[in-house]
């Protein structure tokens, strides 16, 4: 599944894993991709059903659940008022360095195909976002090859949280064994050790992130918090569902950066988009 790569310039052990996974928590949950390429796209205030005519293929009770927690996180403003459309904040404008690290990742080492620049962005945050996966893959980057138990206490995993995000990890692409038997060391694949300039990119951007979170309300950082395991479907997958019979397509110059495959996405969105490093 990995592809060789040239050795990143930018050093895996260096960040803040703590800093990286939070950052990540906020943009993994489905669908933010889309609405902050759509919205740097239009670039203009834009109410709901605006966004929501522009992604027919997510439920628009959904969408509104998706831009309220995107605003409790900062990446999006809007005036006091209910009715008051959404742009983007500045930390969501700054977005763009991360979704085209994220994206050049995702299209140098993974086998994904045509897909969506906006579904490339948001599997590759699914495969990164996870709790421990930051320090798993920093323990590997430099300590090298590691059986499981050394690299479990190192990472801080438990005994029944360390086989299954192990597992994860391997079946993301971005660890994998020396041999075939169950004591042999873990590894970090060509993936995994590609990460640095992902790191890096999260990182700056969340350094203003963290910033804000020192002073801010109780309730903004809760937020926030909840943003780790994202906004569930429920009933609104319903919605969506119907939403993606009834729609065409979005417009084609849409998520610019490389595309990626995503279940709920028409086949016509993956069709009319085109691998871009640009918005």
């Amino acid at each position: 599944m990995s592809t060789t790569v040239q050795p990143s310039t930018a050093s895996i052990g260096s960040v803040d894993a703590q800093r990286v996974e939070d950052a990540l928590s906020l943009i993994a949950p489905k669908w933010t991709t889309w609405v902050v390429q759509t919205l740097a796209q239009e670039d203009r205030p834009m109410r709901v059903r605006e966004v929501s005519a522009k992604l027919p293929f997510i439920g628009e009770q959904f969408l509104s659940k998706r831009l309220a927690q995107m605003h409790a996180d900062g990446l999006v403003t809007r005036a006091d008022n209910r009715w008051a459309p959404y742009q983007l904040s500045t930390s969501g404008e700054s977005l763009s360095r991360v979704h085209g690290a994220l994206s050049d990742w995702s299209q140098t080492t993974l086998s994904l195909g045509e897909v969506a620049g906006a579904e490339r962005v948001e599997d590759a945050v699914r495969r990164l976002h996870l709790r421990h996966t930051t320090a798993v893959i920093q323990i590997l980057d430099s300590g090298g090859p590691m059986r499981f138990s050394h690299l479990a206490e190192k990472a801080g995993l438990d005994q029944g949280t360390a086989p299954p995000r192990l597992r994860r990890l391997q079946a993301d692409g971005l660890v994998a064994r020396t041999g075939p038997r169950h004591g042999d060391p873990y590894v970090l694949t060509d993936a995994g050790r590609a990460l640095g300039p992902i790191y890096a990119a999260v990182e700056h951007w969340s350094n203003p992130i963290a910033t804000r979170k020192h002073s801010a309300p109780p309730a903004l950082v809760t937020a926030a918090a909840r943003t780790r395991t994202g906004v569930p479907l429920g009933s609104d997958g319903v919605r969506t569902a119907a939403a993606l019979r009834r729609s065409a397509a979005a417009p084609s110059a849409l998520f610019s950066h490389a595309p990626q495959p995503q279940p709920r996405v028409p086949s016509a969105v993956t069709a009319q988009s085109t691998p871009s490093r640009g918005r």
